[in-house]
């Protein structure tokens, strides 16, 4: 650790003492000491009051991202263990580990780290310059504790190419840590088997997030006609056809994503249940309303329509717009999965989007439950951002 020091202007850094990771540079009164960007500094208040450590990056506007609230802990090989194995152990308690988010960068208490363990192979992203330089080490402590319960991680794969990375003075890095080993890993998530590209695909190369809102669906889709939209990898639409559904059509734009889904299902022995369309699902929906389909279930996972607070207004338009046009594919007495994975479509914001939806077509929506991501992807109270993922499943009927 070096002996730098960040003081706070005086009423600054409100959202810290709540409980968030961050420090903003505009919060900053004073930088005092020997220190380089990526060191661990000490942080106080205007009045000397200690309030914790974390590393500096004067390049970024999170200046500072907090490691701890003891101002007296050591930042060493020990500390970064105990942040590791108590993120392992809280996987151990709440979800399926055969895949899962092992950390989850704020959340998990080690800012700007992500790591996926998919199988026995992990992926790791490192979106922040201080974590960065820690990668090694954290990389190494992963294996260890990983072992300890007789998992065996036989490689390690960096998928540091988020925009993210330029941001923060970092090169995007994207390969192997260690020895090369097959990219294509197999995974199995609510007994369904998936080839996951950790190389290629999107972000780490599987959404791991929407493990139990994918199983959730499975009890809607007995015998029934499926249209799963924005379906990347096919996993809502393997899920629906392992619950027996009748016939289900999942769409996506991106080709390496249908090809994907495909290998998917004839992997699984759906390839006669499940069809998969490239198309642009704006323009789809439409089409088959003009063809008079009509679903008994239809799933929209959709991307992040909105990274910034500032195209929000632009991304209400969208989720609008897909929301209303599946309402008019369900059948009367249907039902809709439908989702946002973007945090600053907030829960209301996003209710009150898709209640228009509904009105604007004269539908009644019945709320069956409300979701958020999977327990490994936890929402730390206090650091927004961890919070994201919404989730509705409703039963969609026609006005009478």
């Amino acid at each position: 650790m070096s002996d730098g020091t960040v003081i706070l202007k005086k009423g600054a850094g409100r959202a810290l003492k709540a409980g968030g990771p961050w420090i903003y540079d505009n919060e900053v009164a004073e930088l005092v000491g020997d220190f380089a960007d990526s060191d661990i500094v000490a942080v106080r208040d205007f009045d000397g009051y200690p309030l914790g450590k974390g590393f500096i990056n004067r390049g970024s506007k999170l200046i500072v991202r907090m490691l701890t609230r003891n101002p007296n802990a050591e930042i060493d090989k020990d500390f970064l263990y105990m942040r590791i194995k108590n993120a392992w152990e809280y996987r151990k308690r709440t979800v399926d580990t055969g895949s899962c988010r092992l950390i989850f960068g704020e959340a998990d208490f080690l800012p700007g780290f992500v790591a996926d363990k998919f199988s026995d192979v992990v992926v790791i992203q490192s979106l922040a310059l201080g974590i960065d330089r820690l990668k090694p080490t954290l990389v190494e402590l992963i294996k260890e504790v990983l072992l300890e319960d007789g998992i065996e991680i036989r490689g390690f794969y960096e998928r540091s190419d988020a925009k993210v990375c330029e941001q923060e003075g970092m090169e995007r890095r994207k390969g192997f840590i260690g020895a090369e080993f097959d990219t294509k890993v197999e995974i199995v998530e609510n007994g369904i088997r998936y080839m996951v590209d950790v190389a290629e695909g999107q972000k780490t190369g599987f959404f791991l997030d929407q493990k139990y809102n994918r199983q959730a669906v499975q009890r809607l889709c007995r015998g029934a006609k499926v249209l799963d939209c924005f379906t990347h990898t096919g996993s809502f639409a393997l899920n629906a056809a392992k619950a027996g559904a009748s016939y289900v059509l999942g769409v996506d734009a991106s080709e390496l994503g249908i090809v994907q889904a495909r290998e998917n299902a004839i992997l699984n022995g759906f390839e006669n249940t499940v069809e998969f369309k490239c198309a642009d699902v704006f323009e789809l929906l439409p089409e088959l309303e003009r063809q008079g389909e009509r679903f008994d279930v239809i799933i929209l996972d959709p991307p992040a329509f909105t990274k910034s607070r500032n195209s929000v207004k632009n991304a209400v338009k969208g989720y609008r717009e897909i929301n209303l046009r599946a309402m008019k594919l369900v059948k009367d007495g249907g039902y809709l999965a439908t989702c946002t994975c973007s945090h600053f479509m907030d829960e209301a914001l996003f209710s009150k989007t898709v209640g228009q939806a509904a009105a604007n077509v004269h539908k009644r929506l019945r709320q069956v439950e409300y979701r958020t991501q999977s327990a490994d992807h936890p929402i730390l109270w206090g650091a927004e951002d961890s919070s994201y993922l919404k989730f509705y499943i409703f039963q969609v009927s026609d006005e009478k």
